[in-house]
């Protein structure tokens, strides 16, 4: 589907014509004439860098990769015609054949055939072309002979506008796949199953990176994104599950980028840690060339307002008064995490600032060959530490009752 800025043209004249019109150049205008127009035009129009009129800037973006795509291959055409002739008078002067019944000159036999991969409608993310064999080899030497390379296809200028938009992108080799980039060419019928004539295809271009399609090296991952993921700690004691939205930018089935929203679910298991980490594989930002990122949720604990966390282990701060802690037999209540609470005998024991007492099993669930269990033996230990609260004032008479008891005792 082609999309045309005003009427569509009526002809294949007219058509021609459009395409030059859109270009802003004459129709004599040779193809570097039409590479150099496009590529002032493609970075005028490009969408990132029209945000307050993005919708028209994205029909004349469209418009002006269609009319590169039709008028470039146009002269390609012209190109391979004119030497044509030329091409099959010079083979036919020293034929040679090889056992793989493919024409070689000087005595050297080609291994298997030669590929271009040319991309049919810019920013494809999904198709690719092979040409076939026998255009692919005139086209090449006549290349070689005029001493010159193939013109920039469309995916060169697109790889230089991304670069110069949004910044440095990936300049790892491009390998075809089947989600994100354009697929690997099959093999046409002769070309055998030489694995050296589907290896690597290189090509410079105005002084760019190589371009660089090759069905063995993998492409480039980019480093993990981290995220933090805030947990209360009854959270990390009972385990939840959570749901979070990953905003994250991707590539389009029209080349561009656009933001996505996403949700996934992370359910937070008895017993984490703070810094535990979870990864989602290829859930980050997506970038030409390279594969999608892996975002990886890193577990924080929420400040308790009661408890702290020390390990596996609970602590809680208890405050009693002087008498209670030195006449002992009193009972107190103690809260546990997740709204529960219970009662504790202090005994005969003398309460002092700083004194601990344990509480086995009240901590937090702690892992034992991969189950988490909720009883006593599997789970850590609440810590009751207790302050002293002293009186603000003493009487002499109570002050000196208070030194007549604690004279005789032993310290």
């Amino acid at each position: 589907m082609h999309i045309y800025m005003g009427d569509p043209p009526k002809s294949p004249r007219t058509t021609t014509n459009f395409y030059y019109n859109i270009l802003g150049i004459s129709k004599t205008a040779s193809l570097a004439d039409i590479c150099k127009a496009y590529k002032c035009l493609a970075r005028k129009w490009h969408p990132d860098r029209n945000s307050s009129n993005r919708d028209e800037a994205q029909v004349k973006f469209t418009s002006i990769n269609e009319a590169y795509r039709v008028l470039s291959m146009k002269k390609r055409e012209e190109a391979c015609n004119r030497t044509t002739s030329l091409t099959d008078e010079e083979e036919e002067k020293t034929p040679k054949k090889t056992e793989q019944g493919i024409t070689a000159k000087d005595g050297e036999e080609e291994g298997g055939e030669e590929f271009v991969i040319s991309s049919p409608r810019l920013l494809s993310r999904t198709t690719s072309r092979v040409v076939p064999p026998e255009i692919s080899r005139k086209m090449s030497k006549s290349a070689s002979r005029r001493g010159k390379t193939p013109p920039p296809t469309p995916m060169d200028f697109y790889a230089h506008l991304q670069k110069s938009t949004q910044g440095a992108t990936g300049s790892g080799p491009n390998t075809p796949s089947s989600s994100s980039s354009a697929a690997a060419p099959s093999t046409p019928t002769g070309a055998g199953n030489n694995p050296a004539s589907l290896s690597k295809i290189t090509s410079r271009r105005n002084n760019m990176p190589p371009i660089i399609f090759s069905q063995s090296i993998a492409r480039r991952k980019p480093p993990e994104v981290e995220r933090k993921l805030e947990c209360t700690l009854e959270e990390l004691c009972h385990g939840r599950a959570k749901v979070v939205k990953i905003t994250r930018e991707v590539i389009s089935n029209t080349g561009l980028i656009v933001e996505e929203e996403e949700y996934v679910t992370i359910v937070v298991k008895p017993g984490w840690k703070k810094g535990t980490k979870i990864t989602f594989e290829g859930k980050g930002d997506e970038k030409p060339g390279m594969l999608p990122a892996d975002i990886t949720f890193v577990i924080e604990e929420k400040r308790h307002p009661v408890f702290k966390r020390e390990g596996d282990d609970l602590e809680l701060g208890v405050e009693i008064p002087l008498v209670q802690a030195l006449a002992g037999g009193s009972t107190i209540t103690v809260p546990l995490l997740g709204g529960e609470s219970m009662t504790l005998d202090l005994d005969d024991d003398v309460i002092f600032p700083g004194y601990e007492k344990i509480i086995p099993g009240q901590g937090m669930p702690r892992p034992k060959k991969g189950i988490v269990d909720g009883g006593g033996g599997h789970r850590g230990d609440l810590r009751l530490r207790f302050m002293v609260g002293f009186p603000a004032n003493l009487s002499d008479q109570q002050r000196a009752e208070v030194a007549r008891i604690l004279q005789d005792c032993s310290y």
